[in-house]
C-alpha cells in the first residue's frame, strides 16, 4: 500500500460534522467511549477488523476537544491537558488516525511552551502530546510523525523545526529514531510552580531528552 500524500490528508471535518448533528452535543460534551468511534451514527456499517498495519490508518485534522478526551484514555504520563493551553497559543494544531470508524491515536501540537528559551522558538512547533491506542497496529506512532511532518510543511509553511520532548523514564526515542529525528538536548525535569506563579502539580519530573526535525 502506497502513503498517503499531504492532498489526501487534509482534515475531513464532516464526520464530526454530522456527529454533532445527529446528537446535539459539542465535541466539548463527548464522553470517552463517543470520542473513541469517528462517526457513532454510522458505527455499524463502518464498524469493522482491526487494523494489522500502520499504513491502513489515515491521519487527518482534528479538533482539539476530540484530541485532548482521546489523549486522557490514552497517554500513560501524561493524560492531562487542557484545550485552552493548546489553541491560545500562535500555531497550534491536532491530528487523530484512523480505520474503519474507529480512532488508534492522537497528536497535539503547539508552538512550544519554552519559545522564549529557543533559538528559533518562533518559527518552531511542539508535539505536545502524542497517545497510541494499546490495539493500534505496530509502527503507529511512527508512520503517524512522518505523515504529520509532510502535513505541517504543508499547511504551515512558516515553520522551520518540530521538536518534542522524551520522557526519559518512560521511553527510550525508538519512534523519533525510526522517523529520523535528531536529539539535540537533555534537560533535568522541573516543576513550572514558581513563587510568583502557582501551576498544577507536574505530572512527571523525570529528565527530558529534545528531539528536533528541521523542515
Amino acid at each position: 500500500m502506497r502513503d498517503q500524500q499531504p492532498s489526501e490528508l487534509a482534515g475531513d471535518a464532516n464526520a464530526h460534522s454530522l456527529q454533532r448533528l445527529v446528537s446535539g452535543r459539542s465535541d466539548s460534551d463527548l464522553c470517552a467511549g463517543d470520542a473513541r468511534v469517528a462517526c457513532p451514527l454510522f458505527q455499524a456499517e463502518y464498524g469493522g477488523s482491526k487494523p494489522t498495519s500502520a499504513l491502513q490508518l489515515k491521519i487527518s485534522k482534528c479538533n482539539v476537544h476530540l484530541a485532548c478526551k482521546l489523549n486522557g484514555m490514552w497517554h500513560s504520563r501524561f493524560p492531562r491537558i487542557e484545550w485552552s493551553n493548546v489553541v491560545r497559543n500562535k500555531d497550534s494544531a491536532c491530528y487523530v488516525a484512523e480505520c474503519a470508524n474507529l480512532y488508534y491515536a492522537v497528536a497535539i501540537w503547539s508552538s512550544p511552551v519554552a519559545a522564549n528559551r529557543l533559538k528559533n522558538g518562533s518559527t518552531a512547533l511542539e508535539l505536545r502530546r502524542m497517545a497510541i491506542a494499546p490495539d493500534a497496529p505496530e509502527n503507529t506512532a511512527s508512520r503517524m510523525l512522518k505523515i504529520m511532518r509532510l502535513m505541517v510543511a504543508k499547511q504551515m509553511p512558516h515553520i522551520t523545526v518540530l521538536l518534542s520532548y522524551q520522557d526519559t523514564e518512560a521511553h527510550k526515542g525508538t519512534i523519533y529514531k525510526a522517523a529520523g529525528w535528531k536529539a539535540v538536548a537533555c534537560n533535568e525535569g522541573t516543576d513550572w510552580t514558581t513563587c510568583k506563579r502557582k501551576r498544577n502539580t507536574a505530572q512527571s519530573l523525570a529528565a527530558k531528552v529534545r528531539w528536533e526535525y528541521e523542515l
